[in-house]
């Protein structure tokens, strides 16, 4: 019983120093990129799939509850369209607000297909008031250099033109 009790303390002891090597190596990455959001003329990068068809108020926001759209937009180094391509954000967005404050529910991955973080994503997943002036999300993890990411995204709208939106981010990750 004795042989058994060492062990068990043996084997506690290992896990929780192979656990703090681990934390050891974490790192905190820091990215800001711009992405774009096209709903609108021919080439739209977000398009919208389901809806409410049976609406018949005044109220804008409550006509958009519901709705779901998929997208695939571009993700720049800067704001203009026209400047380095780092990625695609693609996932899905719904109208998840039925008055006042229009809000999203977001399930997106933004994926990097050129630069230091090539071949790699973090997703986020979470709530975005798209009026307010900066919006937090939380990242809920990642692939590639943002293996097992966690952290945080700040997203203001850059620009906004009928149906098109810039929005910049800045997003703290801490990942392995």
């Amino acid at each position: 019983m004795m042989a058994l009790a060492s062990k068990l303390l043996v084997f506690v002891a290992f896990s929780l120093a192979v656990h703090k090597t681990v934390a050891l190596k974490q790192k905190a990455t820091r990215i800001q990129f711009y992405m774009h959001d096209i709903v609108g003329g021919p080439q739209p990068t977000a398009v919208r799939v389901a809806g409410r068809s049976n609406f018949t108020g005044q109220d804008s926001i409550a006509a958009m509850f519901g709705s779901i759209s998929v997208m695939d937009n571009p993700l720049t180094a800067t704001p203009s369209m026209n400047s380095t391509l780092v990625g695609r954000a693609q996932g899905i967005y719904a109208m998840s607000s039925q008055e006042k404050e229009l809000s999203l529910l977001m399930t997106l991955t933004y994926a990097f297909t050129t630069g230091p973080y090539s071949g790699s994503t973090f997703s986020v997943v979470g709530r975005n008031p798209v009026m307010k002036e900066v919006r937090e999300m939380p990242v809920v993890g990642g692939t590639g250099k943002f293996r097992l990411a966690r952290g945080y995204c700040l997203a203001r709208t850059y620009s906004m033109t009928q149906m098109e939106a810039v929005i910049g981010y800045n997003v703290t990750l801490l990942h392995y």
